[in-house]
């Protein structure tokens, strides 16, 4: 059987494997928070696991069997919360921006993403 509990078996899947190093690069402050992608058979067991290690998280459904699951600092998922209502594509500048500096991405990549799709936006009107 396939589990997340971070220990390799022969069974175990790559998608697994990935989301016990996210647990494990989150433990360790390497990251405040991940958001990962899982196909849905998976998210009970991801859930389960997230709560043994008391562990705060926001599930939000894609659509074509999968889930975003965003889990990390009890702070940065209170904004998760608040701020990702709809899907991902959907986001504004503002909230993609927002949402990439709390996933630690490179934070002048994120500058010049939100420079590019502002100037689209302001093309469009």
């Amino acid at each position: 059987m396939e589990t997340l509990s971070g220990r390799s078996r022969p069974t175990e899947s790559s998608a697994l494997r990935v989301f016990a190093n996210h647990i494990y690069e989150y433990k360790k402050g390497v990251r405040r928070m991940v958001l990962f992608t899982v196909n849905n058979r998976y998210v009970p067991e991801a859930v389960r696991r997230l709560r043994s290690e008391s562990i705060a998280f926001e599930l939000q459904e894609v659509g074509n069997g999968r889930t975003n699951i965003f889990f990390g600092r009890s702070e940065c998922i209170e904004v998760v919360k608040r701020m990702i209502t709809r899907p991902l594509q959907q986001l504004s500048p503002e909230e993609d921006f927002i949402l990439g500096a709390l996933l630690g991405y490179d934070i002048c990549m994120q500058c010049e993403r939100f420079c590019k799709r502002t100037a689209c936006l302001q093309n469009v009107s």
